[in-house]
Protein backbone atom coordinates (compact mmCIF):
# COMPACT_ATOMS: atom_id res chain seq x y z
CA UNK A 1 0.00 0.00 0.00
CA UNK A 2 2.58 2.57 0.79
CA UNK A 3 4.49 1.20 -2.16
CA UNK A 4 1.43 2.28 -4.56
CA UNK A 5 0.89 5.28 -2.58
CA UNK A 6 4.57 6.42 -3.36
CA UNK A 7 4.36 5.70 -6.61
CA UNK A 8 1.57 7.85 -7.40
CA UNK A 9 3.29 10.49 -5.44
CA UNK A 10 6.15 10.56 -7.73
CA UNK A 11 4.16 10.54 -10.82
CA UNK A 12 1.98 13.25 -9.35
CA UNK A 13 5.38 15.30 -9.47
CA UNK A 14 6.76 14.26 -12.25
CA UNK A 15 3.51 15.85 -13.77
CA UNK A 16 3.17 18.94 -12.25
CA UNK A 17 6.98 19.74 -13.75
CA UNK A 18 5.75 18.94 -16.83
CA UNK A 19 8.33 18.31 -19.96
CA UNK A 20 12.43 18.53 -18.49
CA UNK A 21 13.08 22.12 -20.03
CA UNK A 22 16.60 20.30 -20.51
CA UNK A 23 15.75 17.58 -23.15
CA UNK A 24 18.33 14.96 -23.80
CA UNK A 25 21.83 16.20 -25.45
CA UNK A 26 23.75 12.83 -27.00
CA UNK A 27 26.73 15.07 -27.75
CA UNK A 28 27.15 15.84 -23.90
CA UNK A 29 27.24 12.14 -23.22
CA UNK A 30 31.29 10.83 -23.00
CA UNK A 31 29.94 8.40 -26.07
CA UNK A 32 28.81 11.88 -27.86
CA UNK A 33 31.45 13.96 -27.25
CA UNK A 34 34.15 11.24 -28.43
CA UNK A 35 32.15 11.01 -31.55
CA UNK A 36 32.05 15.05 -31.79
CA UNK A 37 35.67 14.95 -31.73
CA UNK A 38 36.64 12.52 -33.94
CA UNK A 39 34.38 13.64 -36.53
CA UNK A 40 35.72 17.33 -36.00
CA UNK A 41 39.65 15.68 -35.42
CA UNK A 42 39.07 13.40 -38.87
CA UNK A 43 38.42 16.70 -40.84
CA UNK A 44 41.87 17.18 -41.84
CA UNK A 45 42.71 13.46 -42.34
CA UNK A 46 40.09 13.60 -45.05
CA UNK A 47 41.40 16.23 -46.46
CA UNK A 48 44.93 14.80 -46.71
CA UNK A 49 43.99 11.38 -48.08
CA UNK A 50 41.10 13.57 -50.58
CA UNK A 51 43.62 15.94 -51.47
CA UNK A 52 46.37 13.28 -52.24
CA UNK A 53 44.38 10.99 -54.34
CA UNK A 54 43.05 14.37 -56.23
CA UNK A 55 46.94 15.75 -56.98
CA UNK A 56 47.97 12.41 -58.82
CA UNK A 57 44.60 12.34 -61.02
CA UNK A 58 44.97 15.97 -61.87
CA UNK A 59 48.58 16.00 -62.68
CA UNK A 60 48.17 13.46 -64.94
CA UNK A 61 45.16 15.20 -67.18
CA UNK A 62 47.06 18.72 -67.05
CA UNK A 63 50.68 18.40 -67.24
CA UNK A 64 51.45 18.87 -71.23
CA UNK A 65 50.15 22.68 -70.24
CA UNK A 66 52.82 22.88 -67.64
CA UNK A 67 55.14 21.28 -69.71
CA UNK A 68 54.30 24.01 -72.19
CA UNK A 69 54.45 27.14 -69.56
CA UNK A 70 57.89 26.23 -68.38
CA UNK A 71 59.47 25.97 -71.95
CA UNK A 72 58.14 29.16 -72.64
CA UNK A 73 59.20 30.56 -69.69
CA UNK A 74 62.66 29.36 -69.78
CA UNK A 75 62.68 30.70 -72.98
CA UNK A 76 65.00 33.76 -74.11
CA UNK A 77 64.18 37.13 -75.51
CA UNK A 78 66.34 36.64 -78.73
CA UNK A 79 68.89 35.50 -80.75
CA UNK A 80 70.52 31.44 -79.78
CA UNK A 81 68.78 31.40 -76.46
CA UNK A 82 65.44 31.74 -78.17
CA UNK A 83 63.70 28.56 -79.20
CA UNK A 84 59.99 28.92 -79.61
CA UNK A 85 57.93 31.46 -81.22
CA UNK A 86 54.78 30.33 -79.20
CA UNK A 87 53.02 27.93 -77.97
CA UNK A 88 51.72 25.59 -81.18
CA UNK A 89 55.85 26.07 -81.97
CA UNK A 90 56.56 24.15 -78.81
CA UNK A 91 54.18 21.74 -79.26
CA UNK A 92 54.87 20.91 -82.71
CA UNK A 93 58.70 21.00 -82.46
CA UNK A 94 58.32 18.74 -79.38
CA UNK A 95 56.60 16.36 -80.75
CA UNK A 96 58.47 16.47 -84.07
CA UNK A 97 61.80 15.70 -81.86
CA UNK A 98 60.66 13.37 -79.04
CA UNK A 99 57.45 12.31 -79.86
CA UNK A 100 53.95 13.22 -78.16
CA UNK A 101 55.31 12.03 -74.99
CA UNK A 102 58.08 14.28 -75.22
CA UNK A 103 55.33 16.81 -73.67
CA UNK A 104 55.54 14.38 -70.54
CA UNK A 105 58.77 14.70 -69.99
CA UNK A 106 59.31 15.43 -66.11
CA UNK A 107 55.69 14.16 -65.36
CA UNK A 108 57.14 11.88 -63.16
CA UNK A 109 58.50 14.43 -61.10
CA UNK A 110 55.66 16.11 -60.60
CA UNK A 111 53.51 12.73 -59.67
CA UNK A 112 55.84 12.12 -56.90
CA UNK A 113 55.05 15.63 -55.99
CA UNK A 114 51.48 16.39 -56.78
CA UNK A 115 50.36 13.62 -54.54
CA UNK A 116 51.60 15.14 -51.23
CA UNK A 117 51.32 18.94 -52.51
CA UNK A 118 47.44 18.20 -53.21
CA UNK A 119 47.34 16.45 -49.67
CA UNK A 120 49.32 18.81 -47.78
CA UNK A 121 47.08 21.93 -49.00
CA UNK A 122 44.01 20.37 -48.47
CA UNK A 123 44.97 18.77 -45.24
CA UNK A 124 46.31 22.64 -43.98
CA UNK A 125 43.03 24.09 -45.26
CA UNK A 126 40.79 22.25 -43.76
CA UNK A 127 42.74 21.89 -40.50
CA UNK A 128 42.71 26.05 -40.17
CA UNK A 129 39.36 26.33 -41.21
CA UNK A 130 37.97 24.17 -39.04
CA UNK A 131 39.44 26.63 -36.26
CA UNK A 132 38.47 29.60 -37.24
CA UNK A 133 34.69 29.11 -38.66
CA UNK A 134 32.34 30.91 -36.30
CA UNK A 135 29.41 29.37 -34.89
CA UNK A 136 27.34 28.97 -38.02
CA UNK A 137 30.68 27.37 -39.75
CA UNK A 138 30.99 30.07 -42.06
CA UNK A 139 34.52 31.61 -42.54
CA UNK A 140 34.41 36.12 -43.25
CA UNK A 141 36.25 37.23 -45.96
CA UNK A 142 39.35 37.82 -44.12
CA UNK A 143 39.72 34.15 -42.23
CA UNK A 144 38.90 32.74 -45.73
CA UNK A 145 42.38 34.58 -47.30
CA UNK A 146 44.16 33.50 -44.36
CA UNK A 147 43.10 29.87 -44.42
CA UNK A 148 44.24 29.91 -48.13
CA UNK A 149 47.54 31.42 -47.40
CA UNK A 150 48.32 28.81 -44.73
CA UNK A 151 47.76 26.12 -47.04
CA UNK A 152 49.75 27.53 -49.65
CA UNK A 153 52.88 28.48 -47.25
CA UNK A 154 52.27 24.69 -45.93
CA UNK A 155 52.73 23.49 -49.71
CA UNK A 156 55.51 25.41 -50.35
CA UNK A 157 57.52 24.61 -47.54
CA UNK A 158 56.87 21.07 -47.44
CA UNK A 159 56.36 19.85 -51.33
CA UNK A 160 55.96 22.18 -53.77
CA UNK A 161 60.05 23.90 -53.57
CA UNK A 162 61.97 20.68 -53.73
CA UNK A 163 59.51 19.11 -56.57
CA UNK A 164 59.34 22.37 -58.79
CA UNK A 165 62.66 22.78 -58.74
CA UNK A 166 63.63 19.07 -59.57
CA UNK A 167 60.76 19.53 -62.61
CA UNK A 168 62.18 22.80 -63.81
CA UNK A 169 66.15 21.47 -64.35
CA UNK A 170 64.40 17.78 -65.64
CA UNK A 171 62.55 20.27 -68.41
CA UNK A 172 65.62 22.96 -68.94
CA UNK A 173 67.56 19.28 -69.37
CA UNK A 174 65.90 18.47 -72.12
CA UNK A 175 66.61 21.30 -73.91
CA UNK A 176 70.20 20.91 -73.68
CA UNK A 177 71.53 19.24 -77.15
CA UNK A 178 73.02 15.85 -74.78
CA UNK A 179 70.30 15.64 -72.02
CA UNK A 180 72.10 13.89 -68.74
CA UNK A 181 69.19 12.91 -66.79
CA UNK A 182 68.18 9.30 -67.45
CA UNK A 183 65.13 8.92 -64.98
CA UNK A 184 64.20 10.34 -61.94
CA UNK A 185 66.20 9.27 -59.60
CA UNK A 186 69.20 9.65 -61.32
CA UNK A 187 68.61 12.98 -62.32
CA UNK A 188 68.00 13.72 -58.30
CA UNK A 189 71.15 12.13 -57.53
CA UNK A 190 73.04 13.93 -60.40
CA UNK A 191 71.46 17.78 -58.76
CA UNK A 192 72.38 16.87 -55.36
CA UNK A 193 75.77 15.83 -56.34
CA UNK A 194 76.10 19.12 -57.98
CA UNK A 195 74.41 21.19 -56.00
CA UNK A 196 73.92 20.29 -52.41
CA UNK A 197 70.81 19.31 -50.68
CA UNK A 198 70.20 24.01 -51.76
CA UNK A 199 69.89 22.13 -54.92
CA UNK A 200 66.01 21.12 -54.32
CA UNK A 201 65.73 24.47 -52.34
CA UNK A 202 66.46 26.70 -54.87
CA UNK A 203 63.58 29.66 -54.96
CA UNK A 204 61.92 28.99 -51.50
CA UNK A 205 61.26 32.51 -50.94
CA UNK A 206 59.59 33.10 -54.58
CA UNK A 207 57.56 29.59 -54.17
CA UNK A 208 56.23 30.55 -51.12
CA UNK A 209 54.99 34.34 -52.13
CA UNK A 210 53.70 31.85 -55.62
CA UNK A 211 51.97 28.97 -53.72
CA UNK A 212 50.69 31.82 -50.40
CA UNK A 213 48.50 34.32 -52.65
CA UNK A 214 47.57 31.14 -55.57
CA UNK A 215 45.65 29.16 -52.65
CA UNK A 216 44.63 32.40 -50.68
CA UNK A 217 43.26 33.79 -53.80
CA UNK A 218 41.80 30.30 -55.32
CA UNK A 219 40.40 29.10 -51.85
CA UNK A 220 39.25 32.95 -51.45
CA UNK A 221 37.22 33.24 -54.45
CA UNK A 222 35.92 29.64 -54.45
CA UNK A 223 34.62 29.90 -50.93
CA UNK A 224 33.18 32.92 -51.50
CA UNK A 225 30.84 31.54 -54.72
CA UNK A 226 30.40 28.59 -52.83
CA UNK A 227 28.32 30.66 -49.70
CA UNK A 228 27.00 33.04 -52.72
CA UNK A 229 25.51 30.28 -54.25
CA UNK A 230 24.29 28.41 -51.67
CA UNK A 231 22.32 32.00 -50.32
CA UNK A 232 23.19 30.77 -46.58
CA UNK A 233 22.15 27.42 -46.33
CA UNK A 234 25.39 25.53 -45.74
CA UNK A 235 23.09 22.58 -46.01
CA UNK A 236 22.29 23.28 -49.85
CA UNK A 237 25.03 21.19 -51.87
CA UNK A 238 26.64 22.79 -55.16
CA UNK A 239 26.65 20.51 -58.28
CA UNK A 240 29.68 19.17 -59.77
CA UNK A 241 29.39 21.57 -63.24
CA UNK A 242 29.21 24.07 -61.07
CA UNK A 243 32.05 23.17 -58.96
CA UNK A 244 34.08 23.11 -61.83
CA UNK A 245 32.70 26.80 -63.02
CA UNK A 246 34.08 28.14 -59.79
CA UNK A 247 37.26 26.48 -59.56
CA UNK A 248 38.12 27.94 -63.38
CA UNK A 249 37.03 31.06 -62.33
CA UNK A 250 39.18 30.90 -59.17
CA UNK A 251 42.14 29.50 -61.42
CA UNK A 252 42.31 32.48 -63.40
CA UNK A 253 41.74 35.21 -60.83
CA UNK A 254 45.02 33.54 -59.32
CA UNK A 255 46.82 33.61 -62.60
CA UNK A 256 46.30 37.18 -63.13
CA UNK A 257 47.49 37.95 -59.60
CA UNK A 258 51.33 36.41 -59.61
CA UNK A 259 52.36 35.19 -62.83
CA UNK A 260 54.84 37.26 -61.88
CA UNK A 261 56.31 35.44 -58.57
CA UNK A 262 55.46 31.83 -60.81
CA UNK A 263 58.47 33.69 -63.72
CA UNK A 264 61.01 34.61 -61.38
CA UNK A 265 60.37 31.41 -59.60
CA UNK A 266 60.75 29.55 -62.61
CA UNK A 267 64.02 31.30 -63.38
CA UNK A 268 65.36 30.79 -60.12
CA UNK A 269 65.25 26.94 -59.83
CA UNK A 270 66.61 26.41 -63.68
CA UNK A 271 69.93 25.47 -64.44
CA UNK A 272 70.99 28.75 -65.58
CA UNK A 273 70.22 29.78 -61.47
CA UNK A 274 73.80 30.60 -60.53
CA UNK A 275 73.63 34.16 -63.26
CA UNK A 276 71.45 35.55 -60.34
CA UNK A 277 72.22 36.50 -56.79
CA UNK A 278 68.95 36.57 -55.59
CA UNK A 279 65.20 36.37 -56.73
CA UNK A 280 65.57 40.17 -56.50
CA UNK A 281 68.32 40.55 -58.53
CA UNK A 282 66.45 37.66 -60.99
CA UNK A 283 63.67 40.75 -61.10
CA UNK A 284 65.99 43.66 -62.26
CA UNK A 285 67.83 41.60 -64.54
CA UNK A 286 64.91 40.09 -66.02
CA UNK A 287 63.30 43.99 -66.23
CA UNK A 288 66.23 45.38 -67.72
CA UNK A 289 67.47 43.17 -70.31
CA UNK A 290 63.68 41.25 -71.66
CA UNK A 291 60.97 43.94 -70.35
CA UNK A 292 58.26 44.55 -67.81
CA UNK A 293 56.39 41.51 -70.40
CA UNK A 294 58.99 39.09 -69.88
CA UNK A 295 57.42 38.73 -66.11
CA UNK A 296 54.30 37.64 -67.95
CA UNK A 297 55.67 35.04 -70.05
CA UNK A 298 53.21 31.73 -70.13
CA UNK A 299 50.36 33.65 -69.17
CA UNK A 300 48.13 31.79 -71.35
CA UNK A 301 49.38 28.32 -71.58
CA UNK A 302 49.73 28.75 -67.58
CA UNK A 303 45.63 29.72 -67.75
CA UNK A 304 44.46 27.01 -69.77
CA UNK A 305 46.51 24.50 -67.12
CA UNK A 306 45.53 26.34 -64.16
CA UNK A 307 41.96 26.90 -64.76
CA UNK A 308 41.68 23.29 -66.03
CA UNK A 309 43.26 22.16 -62.95
CA UNK A 310 41.95 23.96 -60.44
CA UNK A 311 38.18 22.87 -61.91
CA UNK A 312 39.05 19.51 -61.69
CA UNK A 313 41.17 19.40 -58.20
CA UNK A 314 38.00 21.03 -57.09
CA UNK A 315 35.18 18.90 -58.35
CA UNK A 316 37.28 15.57 -57.82
CA UNK A 317 37.94 16.66 -53.92
CA UNK A 318 34.12 17.84 -53.29
CA UNK A 319 33.39 14.30 -54.48
CA UNK A 320 35.87 12.48 -52.21
CA UNK A 321 34.84 14.49 -49.62
CA UNK A 322 31.50 13.72 -49.84
CA UNK A 323 32.38 10.04 -50.34
CA UNK A 324 34.51 10.02 -47.42
CA UNK A 325 31.62 11.68 -45.33
CA UNK A 326 29.01 9.23 -45.87
CA UNK A 327 30.90 6.13 -45.04
CA UNK A 328 33.72 7.91 -42.56
CA UNK A 329 31.70 9.36 -40.25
Amino acid sequence: MDLTRQQQQRSLASACRGPSPFPRRPWMSETGVAAAAAASGNLGLKGVIAGGITGGIEICITYPTEYVKTQLQLDGKAGAGKEYTGIADCVTKTIKTRGFFGLYRGLSVLLYGSIPKSAVRFGAFESVKKQLVDADGKLNPQRRLFAGLCAGVCEAIFAVTPMETIKVKFINDQRSANPRFRGFFHGVGMIVKEHGFKGVYQGVVPTILKQGSNQAIRFFVMETLKDWYKGGDNTKSVPKVVVGAFGAVAGAASVFGNTPIDVIKTRMQGLEASKYKSSMDCVVQVWKKEGPMAFYKGTIPRLGRVCLDVAITFMIYDSFMELFNKVWP
